[in-house]
């Protein structure tokens, strides 16, 4: 290895989406996958990024980056295959008519109550909330369909999806949705009208700078319609190598908010690695199970696509998971540098930010299983 290693364990809380809790605007919908505004600003300061500069993100999630680049006045593209992220990115980062979105809110509030039919509702979303909440959803829903400003209809939509969540019984862990008994569950409508509250004060609390946000619903392996060189930066968390199926995991949102109860998984996000059919034999030197030469496979022909994309001496910086298994831990870090090594790329050094101890089912110890930042030059 030609490039340094280092331990920054402080650094972990920053790759979590817990200190954007704290931020106005960053804190619309807890996106558990994401990093934290302060790890990009962060970020930005390490490679001395200037207002006009441009950053791509080609897993934006739920827009972190870019509305952080919204802030600095720097440009910024972002690159989703899930609806949910592209929705999230787009929703955060648009600019608003704060006067006109109160009258938009007079007018939804004013509605009286109609009963929709919840009749062909999924299993997982009846059990997801009381039969009085999912008839305030849909009702709620159905005004917000009526609004003719897209800029509108988009905002409130978030708004009442996080409303919804609210009031829901079921929660995320890790790969699954599970259930919970409330002994009290308030009416959609007025946590409805706080979440609006709030989210009408936090557009009046941020600052932003004038800058070019452009999210596109693409995939990150294939990005051909964007420019050689276009790009001073990439800052981004691709996949994992695990099991978790995150378009499952919002399974709820993707089908009360986009009517989505099947979607094609291939090429999404959670996905990269899920063609385990073809030959990776190029990957056989790695004691890894298909899935592994899949999802390698795929992120070099990421990487291919930020070495193209990425202006002479541009920078990027990757969240990456090390890989973990039954019977082994998967250095994926270490393994994506070297096929970033591979491509062009300059490996400046990986910083191992979180670490956890993984046990099989028996909990006998497997071993201990790294969180890292990979930062790669041009």
């Amino acid at each position: 290895m030609d490039y340094i290693i280092e331990e920054k364990f402080e650094l972990g809380p920053l790759v979590t989406f817990v200190p954007n809790k704290k931020h106005p605007v960053y804190s619309w919908f807890h996106f558990k996958e994401g990093f934290s505004r302060d790890f990009v600003m962060m970020i930005f300061d390490q490679f001395k990024l200037m207002e006009g500069d441009w950053v791509l993100d080609p897993f934006c999630g739920s827009g972190t980056t870019l509305l952080a680049s919204k802030e600095r006045g720097i440009n910024s593209v972002g690159v989703d295959v899930m609806p949910l992220a592209v929705f999230l990115s787009q929703v955060k980062t648009m600019d608003y008519d704060l006067r006109h979105l109160k009258n938009v809110a007079q007018d939804i509030f004013s509605k009286r109550f109609t009963k929709p039919s919840i009749e062909g509702l999924s299993p997982l979303v009846r059990r997801a909330f009381t039969k009085y909440a999912l008839e305030d959803i849909l009702f709620f829903k159905q005004v917000i369909s009526e609004i003719r400003d897209v800029l509108a209809k988009n905002f409130f939509t978030l708004a009442l999806m996080i409303a919804a969540n609210k009031v829901s019984m079921a929660y995320k862990d890790g790969a699954v949705i599970k259930f919970r008994k409330r002994k009290h569950i308030p009416p959609l409508r007025p946590v409805f009208k706080r979440i609006v509250k709030k989210m009408f004060y936090d557009l009046k609390t941020l600052q932003t700078k004038k800058s070019i946000i452009k999210v596109y619903h693409a995939d990150a392996r294939r990005l051909d319609f964007l420019e050689d060189r276009s790009f001073n930066a990439v800052i981004t968390s691709p996949p994992y190598l695990n099991i978790i199926d995150y378009i499952k995991v919002y399974s709820i949102e993707n089908e009360l908010f986009f009517n989505q109860t099947k979607i094609d998984i291939h090429g999404l996000r959670s996905y990269i690695g899920i063609d385990i059919e073809k030959n990776y034999s190029e990957f056989d030197y790695l004691d890894v199970p298909p899935i592994g030469k899949a999802y390698f496979r795929d992120m070099k022909d990421v990487l291919s696509e930020l070495y193209r994309l990425l202006n002479e001496r541009g920078n990027a910086v990757l969240v990456v998971g090390e890989g973990v298994f039954p019977d082994k831990i998967i250095p994926v870090p270490i393994i994506l540098s070297e096929i970033a090594k591979d491509i062009g790329f300059h490996v400046k050094r990986i910083v191992h930010v979180n670490k956890r101890t993984v046990t099989d089912p028996n909990r006998k110890k497997i071993g201990i299983a790294l969180e890292s930042l990979i930062f790669l030059e041009k």
